[in-house]
């Protein structure tokens, strides 16, 4: 199923993201962590994904980065053609990350991850967190976040965004099947 790409603009973010994608981004949110951590998600899902951010302090620019691209995906996860619902695990190197997320219309995030003291490419992980509740938030989502093994934060985090980006995937595929 084709989706048309989704557009959401935030005071401070712009977005634009095709579930129907190669895998392409071009992200720029000052921030080469979540650069990174979003490549990931838009490739493992295929998706197309260009987000850029005014210039802020992080912990703002990680929210509004969350917030837009939940509600970019919005309406396309909850539309009656799709599934509106994924699951995925993913592994980088020592760690192993589940995901569910549900297009819901219920925000919520479910985690037994914290690294709240633990910091990636001088980004507080805890605003990875942050950025997860803003996704669903803006998305409607409900998101559950299991890491299954894994003890390097940057691992964590890769496992975790890949695993996203699939479910996002398995979100949007179509409802119908082929008869």
């Amino acid at each position: 199923m084709a989706s048309p790409d989704r557009l959401s603009q935030e005071e401070h973010a712009r977005v634009r993201v095709s579930l129907d994608g190669e895998g392409a981004s071009n992200v720029g949110s000052g921030l080469p962590v979540l650069d990174h951590l979003l490549g990931l998600m838009a490739r493992y899902g295929s998706l197309d994904l260009e987000l850029q951010l005014a210039p802020d302090e992080p912990e703002a620019e990680v929210a509004s980065a969350g917030r837009a691209l939940g509600q970019a995906l919005r309406e396309p996860l909850s539309s009656d053609e799709v599934r509106g619902h994924g699951s995925a695990v993913a592994a980088a190197d020592d760690a192993l990350a589940h995901i569910v997320l549900e297009a819901s219309g219920r925000p919520l995030v479910v985690s037994n991850v914290d690294l709240s003291e633990a910091r990636v490419g001088g980004l507080g992980t805890d605003l990875v967190a942050s950025f997860l509740h803003e996704l669903a938030k803006g998305g409607g989502f409900t998101l559950h976040v299991r890491l299954i093994d894994g003890d390097d934060p940057q691992h964590v985090l890769e496992a975790i965004f890949k695993a996203l980006g699939v479910a996002l995937a398995q979100a949007g595929r179509p409802r119908k099947r082929r008869e």
